[in-house]
């Protein structure tokens, strides 16, 4: 099953591998032809009723493999006001040949006449909910004649997500629905058949920009993070805390030693130092640090250089025990979330090295060991984004890999950041969505700058924002 989302994302990448929006509305087109011609006889009336999205680009593909019908097609709307590019092609080649259109203009004009077949292409995966004008009467209409109803994707209306169907949602007798069945599809009074429209399998299993778009945030949205880092080094809770500013946070704060505090703040007066007294973390600021990071809705990263001093392990245990919250766990604090039982919502970031030191599999090749790291995931309880040539993001049951990337990237922080932008984008977001997302876009920005060494991480801060907000 997929959800329109997750769909939306993966029709993406498959644009971004070579597989084109147009060649998938052809196939698509085909499939709805296909099912057209096993329910009707040569000669019988087939009305198609398209709306002005790619769902109705679908059935205009359909007409032109119907010349063996009786047909009309009525397309809901002007042509000027169609959606896509690739629709509007598919109408003027329609109106070229000289196949029997009319747009409906007002609703009321509307007559889907006695036909043995109706194409139901009004509405895809991507609208739901009670039916305006003219899709509410184009259904009544529908709903009303004695003809078999074959709806593209969804039928008009329908939830393909959730399943709810509003009243005057399309009754359809068939629904072609492509490449995955729709989890709300489930549950309807009529056949659902899944067409294969050739999107490859890399689409869904590698990450794409379509993912990156699912998984980032909104321009507006209100995220602040909280790093939890520093006391035997600066640099990486630094990076961690600028990274997720870079990737949407409105505000990074920082939680320190005291003793590092100045040096933490010399960085950039982007961040806002909170410093404590001890000279590394203890259990004994575990308590304000939750309070502060619950009462404000952060999402915490837990790791950051923290080092591993015996009580600095002990109080990252308490934090994970105590936490309820969206966290990223990263570097030192990885190696206690194996023992403990914990309500936080967490992506640990390990790389290959971490992953084996908190039981997971010793592996030269993550790609390669994919499905171990799956595996692993599983028995965990929560995401895992192992860092490596290629990033393996699993939450046990779904497993995607980022290949994006330079040789460069094995400079130190490239991790931090990664951490600061995952936390960035999985406030109210799915953890596997915002960890893939994350991936790419740190591994995007080390591709913009294009150097074959010398790579910094800090280096990667200026091209986060231009992948996040430039190339979605």
């Amino acid at each position: 099953m997929i959800t329109a989302a997750r769909m939306g994302a993966v029709d993406r990448n498959a644009e971004a591998l070579g597989v084109s929006q147009k060649q998938l509305m052809e196939s698509s087109g085909n499939a709805v032809a296909r099912a057209v011609r096993e329910e009707a006889s040569e000669g019988d009336t087939v009305t198609v009723v398209a709306g002005r999205g790619n769902n109705g680009g679908d059935a205009l593909v359909a007409a032109r493999f119907l010349d063996a019908f009786d047909l009309s097609v009525h397309l809901l709307g002007k042509p000027e006001t169609i959606t896509t590019e690739i629709a509007r092609e598919n109408w003027a080649a329609l109106e070229a040949a000289n196949y029997p259109c009319e747009t409906v203009a007002d609703s009321a004009d509307l007559e889907v006449g006695d036909p043995e077949v109706i194409v139901d292409a009004m509405l895809g995966t991507g609208i739901s909910g009670d039916l305006r004008e003219p899709e509410a009467t184009a259904a009544r209409e529908i709903n009303a004649s004695d003809a078999t109803v074959i709806s593209v994707d969804v039928p008009s209306g329908v939830d393909a997500d959730s399943g709810e169907v509003p009243e005057n949602a399309v009754s359809a007798d068939r629904v072609i629905t492509f490449h995955d069945g729709k989890p709300g599809l489930a549950d309807l009074d009529c056949e659902v058949r899944v067409a294969d429209i050739g999107i490859p399998g890399a689409a869904e299993r590698y990450v794409g920009p379509g993912d990156l778009e699912l998984g980032s945030p909104a321009p507006d949205a209100e995220t602040r993070v909280f790093v939890i880092g520093g006391g035997p080094y600066t640099g990486a809770p630094a990076l961690s805390a600028q990274a997720a500013l870079r990737s949407g946070a409105d505000l990074s704060f920082l939680a320190c030693p005291e003793s590092i505090e100045d040096v933490l703040a010399g960085y950039t007066e982007d961040l806002i130092v909170q410093a404590y007294e001890s000279e590394r973390l203890s259990t004994e600021e575990v308590d304000g640090l939750i309070e502060t990071a619950t009462k404000h809705d952060d999402v915490v990263v837990l790791g950051p250089g923290l080092g591993t001093a015996e009580e600095t392990l002990e109080a990252a245990r308490t934090f994970l025990e105590e936490f309820e919250g969206p966290m990223v766990v990263d570097a030192d604090a990885l190696s206690v979330v194996p023992e403990v039982e914990t309500e936080a919502t967490l992506i640990c970031t390990p790389n290959r090295k971490e992953l084996a030191g908190m039981g997971g599999p010793e592996l030269d090749d993550l790609e390669a060991g994919a499905d171990d790291i799956e595996r692993f995931a599983a028995e965990l309880g929560h995401v895992v984004m192992a860092k490596g040539e290629a990033d393996v993001v699993s939450d046990g049951e779904r497993t995607r890999i980022s290949t994006r990337g330079t040789p460069g990237m094995t400079v130190g922080g490239t991790g931090d950041t990664l951490a600061g932008i995952t936390a960035a984008f999985m406030k109210d977001n799915d953890p596997l969505n915002a960890a893939a997302a994350a991936a790419y876009a740190n591994g995007r920005a080390a591709e913009r700058l294009d150097r074959g060494g010398g790579l910094l991480a800090s280096d990667l801060l200026d091209e986060v924002p231009e992948v996040v907000w430039g190339e979605r």
